[in-house]
């Protein structure tokens, strides 16, 4: 674990298409491709072979992957198969979550009723009810914080504690690509909002964060981007994530996991336990 150069952690984007337009996202809907059954396998053994053990399907929205007969369930089974250790998925949530295999599915919920869909549409109570019908208990909440929600932080939380499908919840501050700057946090408001989510982990809520890693994420003190973490879209491989081609974009990087990892990698004992105690707990 320690020094560790090659990268751990893969994201495959099956396709950038997707039935929402958030506010937020610079990334839906540029080609709308669904990208091949055979590229995508491909893409899982290149990954394979540098050492990724930890892989995640993204979008676009991934439950609208389908081609030549299979399904994003199909390629969590293949993977599985291929030795990946662990096997998440990101989806809005406003289709039936039908996949137990996964180890999670990260489903985004940007604050309460109003606040979310605000954000995302008119897509609360369906994505509720997919919650409430979910196949397995997998699910773990997935909150960009941004300058429209960021008050509504615990709201995410009491509904990843209430509802017993919900693992837990996990964060990111809102990375601002072209034309999203407006919705950035300052230093403060990031500050303020991970004193939030540490009090809340202090009273029990179930959050899938590294506490420990805060005060570095908060200023982008560590280390950017995180070669331990690698995206494969339509056959080209970028280090960390979409964002690492944009000038200084990574040094804005809100992305909590990207964070963990760069610290993680970098020898910082407290995140490395704080991730194992965590990581046990939620997958």
């Amino acid at each position: 674990m320690f020094r560790r150069k090659k990268a751990i952690l893969g994201t495959i984007i099956l396709t950038d298409k997707c039935n929402l337009s958030c506010k937020h996202c610079a990334v839906n809907n540029l080609t709308a491709v669904i990208h091949p059954y055979k590229q995508i396998r491909d893409e899982m053994k290149a990954l394979y072979r540098m050492g990724v053990r930890i892989l995640f399907f993204c979008g676009g929205e991934t439950f609208l992957w389908e081609h030549s007969g299979k399904s994003l369930r199909d390629l969590v089974k293949e993977a599985r198969k291929m030795g990946f250790l662990i096997v998440n998925t990101v989806t809005n949530g406003t289709y039936p979550l039908n996949l137990p295999e996964a180890d999670l599915i990260l489903l985004s919920m940007d604050g309460g009723e109003e606040k979310h869909n605000l954000i995302r549409g008119d897509t609360y109570n369906l994505i509720m009810k997919n919650i409430k019908n979910s196949a397995s208990d997998n699910i773990c909440l997935y909150m960009a914080v941004n300058n429209l929600n960021k008050e509504d932080i615990k709201n995410v939380c009491e509904v990843a504690k209430a509802e017993p499908l919900v693992r837990a919840v996990s964060f990111n501050f809102h990375t601002p690509y072209p034309g999203t700057e407006d919705l950035m946090l300052t230093v403060k408001e990031k500050e303020d909002c991970c004193n939030v989510i540490s009090g809340l982990i202090k009273e029990g809520y179930p959050i899938f964060n590294l506490k420990s890693a805060f005060k570095y994420l908060i200023k982008g003190n560590f280390k950017t981007p995180c070669r331990q973490c690698v995206v494969m879209e339509n056959g080209k491989l970028s280090v960390c994530g979409r964002c690492a081609d944009i000038p200084k974009l990574c040094d804005q990087c809100g992305y909590f996991f990207a964070a963990e990892y760069s610290l993680i990698f970098s020898g910082k004992i407290k995140v490395i336990f704080d991730m194992l105690r965590t990581y046990l707990k939620y997958i």
